[in-house]
Parts: C-alpha cells; sequence; structure tokens
C-alpha cells in the first residue's frame, strides 16, 4: 500500500493517463497487488508500475490497466520487460493465457507496447471498439480501443 501515492504521482506527472483519485490508487495497491507490479529506482522509489487484475468472468485473462514510466526513466524498455514480469508472475499465479487492455487512438507509445508484446509472445492481437467515446460523461473522450492477445506463447516460441 505504500506505493499507492508514488504510483498516484507518475500517472498524474504522465499527462496521458486517466487519472484516477489517489484512493483509488492505495486501494489498487491493497487489492491487486498480485495481479500488478512496480519498479523501483537505485533509490528503492517506484519509477514505473502496470495495474491489472484477472477478470472474473474470464479467469484465464488479465486486464491491463494502466502501464506508465517516469519521465526519466522512458525509452529503456521498461514497459515491456514490466509486461513480461506481470505476465510471469500471473501466468504461474493464476493460469493466465491471455491480456486484454484499452489504449485510445492517440496514444501511439501504448500501440506500440502491446504489438510488440503480442509478436514476442506470438500470440494473436485482436483490436476492437469497447467504449465509443460517446460513452463517456465528459467532452472529448477518445474512443477506448480494446486489444486481445492471446493465447499467450513463451516468449519467442510460435506455433
Amino acid at each position: 500500500m505504500e506505493d499507492g501515492a508514488a504510483i498516484w504521482r507518475i500517472a498524474r506527472d504522465s499527462q496521458v493517463l486517466d487519472l484516477n483519485s489517489s484512493y483509488s490508487y492505495l486501494l489498487w495497491c491493497r487489492d491487486f497487488a498480485r495481479t500488478s507490479v512496480v519498479a523501483r529506482g537505485e533509490d528503492g522509489a517506484p519509477i514505473a508500475f502496470i495495474t491489472g487484475y484477472v477478470r472474473p468472468e474470464r479467469p484465464d485473462t488479465l486486464v491491463v490497466w494502466q502501464v506508465a514510466v517516469d519521465h526519466a526513466h522512458r525509452g529503456q524498455g521498461l514497459a515491456g520487460l514490466l509486461l513480461e514480469a506481470l505476465t510471469a508472475k500471473v501466468t504461474s499465479a493464476y493460469g493466465v493465457t491471455r491480456v486484454e487492455t484499452t489504449v485510445s487512438p492517440d496514444n501511439i507509445p501504448s500501440d506500440r507496447l502491446f504489438t510488440a508484446y503480442s509478436e514476442r509472445r506470438g500470440a494473436a492481437l485482436e483490436r476492437e471498439v469497447l467504449f465509443d467515446a460517446g460513452l463517456f460523461p465528459d467532452d472529448g473522450h477518445q474512443p477506448e480501443v480494446l486489444y486481445r492477445i492471446g493465447p499467450l506463447h513463451p516468449q519467442g516460441e510460435t506455433l
């Protein structure tokens, strides 16, 4: 739970993510720590995170909620490393074989992250609009495109 405030700040400073309340990040760190990961810098402070959860209706599916890397640590492949670490963690603990996430059309870094991840895993990647822009109560929200990745194969292995 002690990472909640730090990951809230990283999310806020990303200027890309929809920022949730600081309270929600504290709850996330308590309730979904087993399906999330945090990277730490040399001083032990969080520098990146991925939050996720296993879908109740599809227990073989990890939903990646948010991915963020502190500005000073971007461009080093940290998000990809964290995604691989999280996948290994939930595959072992929960038997996850698929990953889902949503990406807004203008979020090129996230598109690249998940496209490269599916390629490394030899997994199919399907995209479809999950939430049309009109569903959001705030003006100017882009649609959220659902990325379905799976089934997952060990890194570098394809069928």
